[in-house]
């Protein structure tokens, strides 16, 4: 195992290395928290592809597929119609915002006075998005040094908060590069194929396993409506996917790159299930589907091989626990602390010391994130409250707000405070993982925003033109001093 180390020891020591240079560059707020708005194609359409596919896209999705066969592919995929949807509707209006958070866009959409409530939802999905992926580097730690749960928690998180918190989205975004280039050579180009061929090729496979495992719609209607629901839609207003529309240099950048980023999410959503597949013709009987991936990894590569794809794995879970901690950080600044102590103009003042508080928000939630994943045990559930939160409190006023200028602030708090104690009522009764907290709540949020938005006075003539303005660009921050724009 002393290549495979050392393969892992070079790639987390790059991350911090690529961290301490991204301090280099954040030199204002919209450099520390958007990359100041610069990205080029090529990186953005990297960026957005390696936060979206984390360790529940690579170690869950394999699950998936060991558990359903080719059906398991519908979670990741459905994450990947989420970002087309999002990239080719309502990317380019969301970049010409030239916002920071969600909740700035309902503020400038409604008037004011959506922001801290909607911020606080925003705040418990991103902390919670966070939380699950830093878990998840208890599974690869322990496949690469037998290391304690606690330990492998700490020094996984550790590296992320650490290069977070030097350099902000540009630390962030240079390590989803290479965790992007990484994990397409150690999931698609490696594992992949070795995977199928040690199954002993797809005739093998289907000559093994029953018919049911390569059905497109195996692993149900039902189940296949609900990813739909939380994961697609989730797609369209999650802080974490929005922050990085938010870097895009110019709204054909956001359209496009996230048009080629949610292509890859449908072959890399492929390529889970079918690894899995593969692992369920090998090992008949893993005790749990999530050890699919760590299994055919630990005993199928060869060494070097190994290293590299369980760096795929790391860099799948710090990609998206990178992007869900600034998130969670730059809400809990500028949606909640900022509004709570009564800052009028958060963007006045001087930038330096922007960058200093929006960097302390990241280690404190970046430390909050790290106990919060010692304590907690179960993934699934976790990550389920966050989206069912996220989709049954926010989905509504945020869509309604870019696509009917009827909706009103009163209509959005409504819909938010209904739709967010529904589903948290819903799953109590029902369950954390059933389907009908989803369902009935965003029934009730649309009936809040629309029943309420009718009551209520249309939104103010002025709020309305200064919001069209915005989302034809013409009123924008301005930027930063102008540097090299990178591809």
């Amino acid at each position: 195992m002393a290549v495979d180390y050392t393969v892992i020891v070079v790639y987390l020591a790059g991350m911090l290395a690529m961290g301490w240079w991204g301090m280099r560059r954040a030199k204002s707020k919209s450099d520390f928290l958007v990359a100041g708005r610069r990205l080029g194609p090529v990186m953005y359409s990297g960026t957005m592809a390696a936060i979206v596919l984390g360790g529940a896209s690579t170690i869950g999705g394999v699950g998936l597929g060991y558990q359903y066969g080719l059906s398991g592919a519908w979670m990741v995929f459905t994450i990947g119609l989420g970002l087309l949807a999002l990239s080719v509707f309502f990317s380019a209006r969301i970049a010409r915002l030239k916002v920071y958070t969600v909740s700035e866009m309902l503020d400038l959409r409604y008037g004011g006075r959506a922001g801290v409530i909607s911020g606080v939802v925003m705040w418990a999905y991103t902390l919670m998005l966070a939380v699950t992926s830093t878990i998840a580097y208890a599974t690869i730690f322990d496949v690469l040094f037998d290391m304690n749960r606690t330990l492998a928690i700490i020094l996984g998180g550790s590296i992320v908060v650490a290069y977070s918190t030097l350099g902000g989205m540009w630390s962030i975004t240079l390590t989803d590069m290479v965790q992007f280039v990484v994990k397409t050579i150690g999931v698609l180009l490696l594992l992949l194929p070795i995977a199928v061929v040690k199954a002993g090729g797809f005739s093998e496979m289907k000559a093994k396993l029953p018919t049911e495992y390569f059905d497109p719609l195996g692993i149900g209607g039902e189940t296949i409506f609900t990813y739909v629901l939380i994961y697609t839609f989730g797609m369209l207003i999650g802080q974490d996917i929005w922050q990085r529309v938010f870097t895009a240099r110019n709204d054909r950048t956001a359209k496009w790159g996230g048009t080629v980023a949610g292509t890859y999410c449908l072959v890399y959503a492929l390529a889970g299930a079918v690894i899995g597949t593969a692992a369920k013709v090998m090992y008949p009987k893993l005790p749990s589907a999530d050890a699919a991936f760590a299994t055919i990894v630990k005993d199928e590569l060869p060494v070097g091989v190994r290293g590299l794809v369980l760096a795929a794995a790391l860099a799948a879970v710090m990609s998206t626990s990178s992007g869900a901690l600034i998130a969670c950080a730059t809400v809990a600044n500028n949606d909640i602390w900022s509004r709570l102590r009564g800052a009028v103009q958060r963007d006045a003042g001087d930038e330096h010391d922007e960058v200093k508080g929006n960097r302390a928000f990241i280690l404190v939630m970046g430390i909050a994130v790290i106990c919060t994943a010692i304590a907690l045990n179960n993934v699934v559930e976790a990550l389920t409250v966050a989206y069912n939160l996220l989709v049954g409190g926010l989905l509504v006023p945020i869509l309604g707000g870019l696509l009917w200028k009827r909706g009103t602030v009163h209509g959005a708090l409504a819909s938010v405070v209904v739709g967010g104690v529904a589903v948290i009522g819903l799953m109590a009764t029902y369950g954390i993982l059933a389907n009908e907290p989803v369902y009935y709540g965003l029934l009730l949020s649309l009936a809040a925003y629309v029943i309420v938005s009718l009551a209520t006075p249309a939104t103010d003539a002025v709020v309305l033109a200064t919001w069209r303005e915005r989302l034809a660009g013409r009123d924008a921050e301005p930027q930063s001093e102008p540097v090299p724009v990178h591809q």
